[in-house]
Protein backbone atom coordinates (compact mmCIF):
# COMPACT_ATOMS: atom_id res chain seq x y z
CA UNK A 1 0.00 0.00 0.00
CA UNK A 2 1.72 3.34 -0.90
CA UNK A 3 1.31 5.76 1.85
CA UNK A 4 1.10 9.68 0.80
CA UNK A 5 1.49 12.35 3.57
CA UNK A 6 -0.67 14.99 2.49
CA UNK A 7 0.54 19.16 2.25
CA UNK A 8 -2.88 21.13 1.79
CA UNK A 9 -1.57 24.74 1.18
CA UNK A 10 -3.52 28.04 1.79
CA UNK A 11 -1.70 31.29 1.44
CA UNK A 12 1.30 29.99 0.89
CA UNK A 13 1.35 28.05 4.09
CA UNK A 14 1.06 24.76 5.19
CA UNK A 15 -2.88 23.90 7.01
CA UNK A 16 -5.38 21.45 7.59
CA UNK A 17 -8.95 22.09 7.55
CA UNK A 18 -12.18 19.78 9.28
CA UNK A 19 -14.56 18.61 6.71
CA UNK A 20 -13.44 20.76 3.61
CA UNK A 21 -14.68 23.72 6.02
CA UNK A 22 -12.45 26.89 5.12
CA UNK A 23 -13.60 28.57 8.24
CA UNK A 24 -12.30 25.58 10.18
CA UNK A 25 -8.84 25.91 9.88
CA UNK A 26 -5.10 25.31 12.05
CA UNK A 27 -2.19 26.43 10.47
CA UNK A 28 1.13 24.09 10.33
CA UNK A 29 3.86 25.89 9.34
CA UNK A 30 4.79 28.61 7.07
CA UNK A 31 7.26 26.94 4.92
CA UNK A 32 5.35 24.11 3.26
CA UNK A 33 8.85 23.14 1.84
CA UNK A 34 10.19 22.24 5.03
CA UNK A 35 7.51 20.10 5.99
CA UNK A 36 7.61 18.21 2.50
CA UNK A 37 11.65 17.96 3.23
CA UNK A 38 10.52 16.35 7.06
CA UNK A 39 8.06 14.08 5.51
CA UNK A 40 10.67 12.83 3.52
CA UNK A 41 13.24 12.54 5.68
CA UNK A 42 10.73 10.27 7.73
CA UNK A 43 10.87 7.66 5.24
CA UNK A 44 7.70 9.31 2.59
CA UNK A 45 8.62 7.80 -1.15
CA UNK A 46 5.69 9.80 -2.45
CA UNK A 47 3.88 13.00 -1.27
CA UNK A 48 0.25 14.52 -2.27
CA UNK A 49 -0.18 17.96 -1.88
CA UNK A 50 -3.61 20.48 -2.48
CA UNK A 51 -3.71 23.82 -3.26
CA UNK A 52 -6.74 24.55 -1.45
CA UNK A 53 -6.88 28.63 -2.82
CA UNK A 54 -6.70 27.02 -6.09
CA UNK A 55 -9.66 24.39 -5.64
CA UNK A 56 -11.56 27.66 -4.90
CA UNK A 57 -10.38 30.03 -7.53
CA UNK A 58 -10.83 26.93 -10.56
CA UNK A 59 -6.67 28.04 -11.04
CA UNK A 60 -3.95 26.87 -9.53
CA UNK A 61 -2.56 30.11 -6.91
CA UNK A 62 0.27 28.41 -4.64
CA UNK A 63 2.38 27.64 -7.56
CA UNK A 64 5.48 29.09 -5.72
CA UNK A 65 5.09 27.12 -2.59
CA UNK A 66 4.80 24.14 -5.02
CA UNK A 67 8.06 24.56 -6.82
CA UNK A 68 10.06 25.65 -3.57
CA UNK A 69 8.70 21.88 -2.20
CA UNK A 70 9.71 20.11 -5.94
CA UNK A 71 13.05 21.88 -5.85
CA UNK A 72 14.15 20.32 -2.04
CA UNK A 73 13.05 16.84 -2.64
CA UNK A 74 13.55 14.04 -4.62
CA UNK A 75 10.43 11.78 -4.42
CA UNK A 76 7.54 12.04 -6.92
CA UNK A 77 4.33 14.27 -6.20
CA UNK A 78 0.83 14.29 -6.67
CA UNK A 79 -1.12 17.34 -7.07
CA UNK A 80 -4.47 18.74 -6.82
CA UNK A 81 -6.62 21.88 -6.39
CA UNK A 82 -7.89 24.12 -9.54
CA UNK A 83 -6.41 22.04 -12.21
CA UNK A 84 -9.22 22.00 -14.66
CA UNK A 85 -7.05 22.77 -18.35
CA UNK A 86 -4.53 21.45 -20.25
CA UNK A 87 -2.29 24.01 -19.57
CA UNK A 88 -3.05 23.63 -16.00
CA UNK A 89 -1.86 20.40 -16.50
CA UNK A 90 1.24 21.05 -18.24
CA UNK A 91 2.23 23.89 -15.89
CA UNK A 92 1.90 21.31 -12.83
CA UNK A 93 4.08 18.53 -14.74
CA UNK A 94 6.31 21.00 -15.89
CA UNK A 95 6.95 21.96 -12.73
CA UNK A 96 7.99 18.82 -11.53
CA UNK A 97 5.04 17.24 -10.48
CA UNK A 98 5.04 13.64 -10.94
CA UNK A 99 0.64 13.06 -11.44
CA UNK A 100 -2.38 15.86 -11.29
CA UNK A 101 -5.05 15.44 -9.93
CA UNK A 102 -8.69 16.38 -11.77
CA UNK A 103 -11.54 16.87 -9.55
CA UNK A 104 -14.27 19.78 -10.80
CA UNK A 105 -14.04 18.95 -14.17
CA UNK A 106 -13.73 15.20 -13.94
CA UNK A 107 -17.73 15.51 -12.87
CA UNK A 108 -18.61 18.25 -15.36
CA UNK A 109 -16.62 17.21 -18.43
CA UNK A 110 -15.44 13.95 -17.78
CA UNK A 111 -14.08 13.38 -21.59
CA UNK A 112 -11.07 16.00 -20.40
CA UNK A 113 -9.71 13.28 -18.71
CA UNK A 114 -9.42 11.00 -21.78
CA UNK A 115 -7.72 13.60 -23.15
CA UNK A 116 -5.35 14.44 -20.76
CA UNK A 117 -4.87 10.63 -20.07
CA UNK A 118 -4.08 10.62 -24.13
CA UNK A 119 -2.24 13.80 -24.08
CA UNK A 120 0.12 12.73 -20.72
CA UNK A 121 -0.25 9.12 -20.06
CA UNK A 122 -2.17 7.49 -17.05
CA UNK A 123 0.51 7.71 -14.94
CA UNK A 124 0.49 11.32 -15.13
CA UNK A 125 -3.46 11.87 -14.49
CA UNK A 126 -5.35 10.71 -11.01
CA UNK A 127 -9.24 11.51 -10.82
CA UNK A 128 -10.31 13.57 -7.43
CA UNK A 129 -13.72 11.72 -6.48
CA UNK A 130 -14.65 13.59 -3.27
CA UNK A 131 -17.98 12.03 -1.59
CA UNK A 132 -20.57 13.71 0.53
CA UNK A 133 -22.80 10.87 1.74
CA UNK A 134 -22.05 8.94 -1.42
CA UNK A 135 -22.15 11.92 -3.76
CA UNK A 136 -19.63 13.44 -5.63
CA UNK A 137 -18.66 16.91 -4.59
CA UNK A 138 -17.44 19.61 -6.66
CA UNK A 139 -15.69 23.39 -6.63
CA UNK A 140 -13.86 22.59 -3.16
CA UNK A 141 -16.39 20.43 -1.73
CA UNK A 142 -18.61 23.65 -1.96
CA UNK A 143 -21.64 21.87 -4.25
CA UNK A 144 -22.74 18.33 -4.23
CA UNK A 145 -23.79 17.40 -7.59
CA UNK A 146 -26.31 14.24 -8.58
CA UNK A 147 -23.83 11.72 -9.39
CA UNK A 148 -22.74 8.85 -7.02
CA UNK A 149 -19.10 8.32 -6.55
CA UNK A 150 -19.11 4.81 -7.88
CA UNK A 151 -20.90 5.94 -11.24
CA UNK A 152 -18.14 8.42 -11.73
CA UNK A 153 -15.27 5.99 -11.33
CA UNK A 154 -16.33 3.64 -13.41
CA UNK A 155 -16.82 6.17 -16.41
CA UNK A 156 -13.24 7.00 -15.23
CA UNK A 157 -12.01 3.84 -15.57
CA UNK A 158 -13.53 3.70 -19.30
CA UNK A 159 -11.67 6.87 -20.18
CA UNK A 160 -8.49 4.96 -19.09
CA UNK A 161 -7.88 6.64 -16.02
CA UNK A 162 -5.68 4.41 -13.51
CA UNK A 163 -5.55 6.23 -10.33
CA UNK A 164 -8.23 7.61 -8.41
CA UNK A 165 -8.16 9.77 -5.25
CA UNK A 166 -11.59 8.61 -3.52
CA UNK A 167 -12.34 11.07 -0.41
CA UNK A 168 -15.16 11.14 2.00
CA UNK A 169 -15.98 14.63 3.10
CA UNK A 170 -17.74 13.54 6.49
CA UNK A 171 -14.35 12.07 7.65
CA UNK A 172 -11.82 14.31 6.38
CA UNK A 173 -9.74 16.29 9.17
CA UNK A 174 -11.89 14.56 11.61
CA UNK A 175 -9.62 11.80 12.78
CA UNK A 176 -12.63 9.51 12.58
CA UNK A 177 -11.31 6.56 10.63
CA UNK A 178 -11.59 6.34 7.00
CA UNK A 179 -14.82 4.80 5.27
CA UNK A 180 -12.85 1.38 4.66
CA UNK A 181 -15.96 0.03 3.19
CA UNK A 182 -16.82 2.29 0.62
CA UNK A 183 -13.30 2.73 -1.06
CA UNK A 184 -12.70 -1.40 -0.36
CA UNK A 185 -16.32 -1.52 -3.03
CA UNK A 186 -14.96 1.06 -5.25
CA UNK A 187 -11.31 -0.82 -5.24
CA UNK A 188 -12.99 -4.22 -6.22
CA UNK A 189 -15.65 -2.43 -7.96
CA UNK A 190 -13.34 -1.20 -10.42
CA UNK A 191 -9.97 -2.65 -10.24
CA UNK A 192 -8.21 0.85 -10.51
CA UNK A 193 -5.72 1.83 -7.84
CA UNK A 194 -7.93 3.43 -5.41
CA UNK A 195 -6.30 6.24 -3.20
CA UNK A 196 -8.49 6.40 0.78
CA UNK A 197 -8.62 10.25 1.67
CA UNK A 198 -9.96 11.15 4.56
CA UNK A 199 -10.03 10.08 8.28
CA UNK A 200 -7.29 8.27 8.83
CA UNK A 201 -6.69 8.87 12.41
CA UNK A 202 -3.77 5.98 13.85
CA UNK A 203 -2.26 2.95 12.93
CA UNK A 204 -5.43 0.50 13.14
CA UNK A 205 -6.76 2.28 10.50
CA UNK A 206 -3.89 1.45 8.21
CA UNK A 207 -4.20 -1.76 9.35
CA UNK A 208 -7.62 -2.08 8.46
CA UNK A 209 -7.17 -0.40 4.63
CA UNK A 210 -4.26 -2.74 4.13
CA UNK A 211 -5.86 -5.98 4.67
CA UNK A 212 -8.96 -4.49 2.88
CA UNK A 213 -6.60 -4.40 -0.25
CA UNK A 214 -6.95 -0.90 -0.49
CA UNK A 215 -3.72 0.52 -2.52
CA UNK A 216 -3.29 3.84 -1.24
CA UNK A 217 -3.79 5.90 1.84
CA UNK A 218 -3.27 9.69 1.92
CA UNK A 219 -2.75 10.32 5.75
CA UNK A 220 -2.93 14.09 7.00
CA UNK A 221 -4.07 15.51 10.57
CA UNK A 222 -2.63 11.96 12.29
CA UNK A 223 0.61 12.71 11.23
CA UNK A 224 0.85 16.51 12.20
CA UNK A 225 -0.57 15.49 15.29
CA UNK A 226 1.63 12.73 15.81
CA UNK A 227 -0.86 9.95 16.09
CA UNK A 228 0.97 8.11 13.35
CA UNK A 229 4.80 7.69 13.04
CA UNK A 230 5.39 7.96 8.96
CA UNK A 231 8.75 5.55 9.68
CA UNK A 232 6.73 2.67 11.01
CA UNK A 233 3.93 3.30 8.56
CA UNK A 234 5.91 3.02 5.78
CA UNK A 235 8.04 -0.15 7.22
CA UNK A 236 5.02 -1.59 8.04
CA UNK A 237 2.45 -1.10 5.06
CA UNK A 238 4.67 -0.10 2.12
CA UNK A 239 7.70 -2.32 2.45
Amino acid sequence: MQLYPAIDMKDGQCVRLRQGEFKDITVYSDAPWKVAAWWQAQGATFLHLVDLDGALAGHSVNEEAIRKIVEHVSIPIEIGGGIRSEEAVRSMLGLGVKRVIIGTKAVEHPEFLEEMVGKFGEDAIVAGVDAKNGMVAVEGWEKVSSMAAGELCLKMKGYGVKHIVYTDISRDGMLSGPNVKATKRLTDDTGLDIIASGGVSCMQDLKELHEAGIRGAIIGKALYENRIHLKEAVMLYEN
